[in-house]
């Protein structure tokens, strides 16, 4: 039988989840989802310099509620990971690495992110933008 060392095989069995450990891996998703959303920027790009059937072939698309649901959460995640860039440009400083302080700049990250995601659509929509 072999001997118990006594470590833990592995973080995510023994170690207690904490907001700063979730949000370190969205960031790495919200990454990846920029690339993803990137691909409908080409394509609002091509389809304006293509003419305007093209064009209201993306407007049909962005229109539906898949569409805005896709804009909406490109948007999240644009403002999520360049809050969260902040977050980690503060601690390349050397600061906020006390409990207290890294916990209220995670809580700041996550807060801010939606918020300015929700103040920017409700803004797009009192504009007229948002239809």
């Amino acid at each position: 039988m072999a001997a118990q060392t006594g470590r833990p095989l592995s973080p995510f069995m023994t170690y207690r989840w904490t907001l700063t450990m979730i949000m370190s891996i969205i960031h790495r998703i919200t990454g990846l989802a920029l690339y993803a959303g990137t691909l409908l920027l080409a394509w609002w790009l091509i389809a304006t310099a293509s003419g305007p059937a093209a064009y209201a072939c993306l407007q049909s698309f962005t229109a539906s509620w898949i569409g805005r649901l896709i804009e909406i959460g490109f948007t999240w995640s644009l403002l999520h990971h360049a809050f969260s860039g902040l977050r980690y440009l503060v601690w390349d400083t050397g600061h906020g690495f006390g409990v207290e302080a890294r916990e209220r700049l995670t809580q700041a990250a996550l807060i801010a992110g939606v918020v300015a995601t929700a103040a920017l659509w409700i803004g797009f929509y009192l504009i007229g933008a948002g239809r």
